[in-house]
């Protein structure tokens, strides 16, 4: 068995549009996925990238562009101005943490809260809203905040963004395959030529 070590972010689009095919794909290679959530705005500060807000406005209008042109073609629907982007993924980042170590699976409510922000244009840094998300995708949610809110679950979350930036991680989606770096969910066919 091959194993593929994701980072990711709940902010990004990309990763919202990359999941599903990610997990097909694994699911397809008998592959293991690490996941690694990581805070992709200081992975940005720290290695010369730009969130959205910050691109030129003929780079942001491109982007918008490719997002509506990707989620066409994989039939998503997608937000592509949700009002509460960027804000503060660390609680919903922990959350989906508290749930790896309770042993639940991690991507179905990660790709809720990703779903939260591109879709239904939710506040994923609020507890309640966080709550309600991991309730609605089958989850104890209230006792998954909880545990998320704690020095544990916040400690690993800065562990795996450490981890990131050693390895060379500067944008989300980030496949690692045997310490081969793929970045960006149009990579996906090298990805899946990596691992068969």
């Amino acid at each position: 068995m091959k194993t593929l070590t994701f980072y990711f972010s709940l902010l990004s689009p990309w990763v919202y549009l990359a999941g599903p095919r990610l997990h097909e794909l694994a699911a397809e290679t008998d592959t293991r996925i690490v996941y690694r959530p990581i805070d992709l705005l200081r992975v940005f500060r720290e290695t010369g990238g730009a969130p959205l807000a910050g691109l030129h406005p003929s780079r942001r209008a491109y982007r918008g562009v490719e997002r509506t042109r990707w989620a066409r073609h994989l039939g998503m629907p997608i937000n592509d101005q949700p009002r509460h982007h960027p804000v503060d993924e660390s609680l919903a980042a922990c959350s989906v943490l508290a749930a790896e170590r309770a042993g639940l699976p991690v991507w179905p409510l990660a790709q809720a809260i990703l779903a939260g922000v591109w879709v239904r244009d939710l506040d994923i840094s609020d507890p309640e809203t966080l709550v309600r998300i991991a309730d609605e995708a089958g989850y104890p949610g209230r006792a998954l905040v909880a545990e998320g809110g704690g020095p544990s679950c916040r400690g690993l979350f800065e562990d795996h963004t450490r981890e990131a930036l050693a390895n060379g991680i500067f944008g989300v989606p980030s496949f690692v395959i045997d310490g081969e770096l793929f970045f960006g969910q149009d990579r996906l066919d090298f990805v899946r030529r990596a691992l068969v």
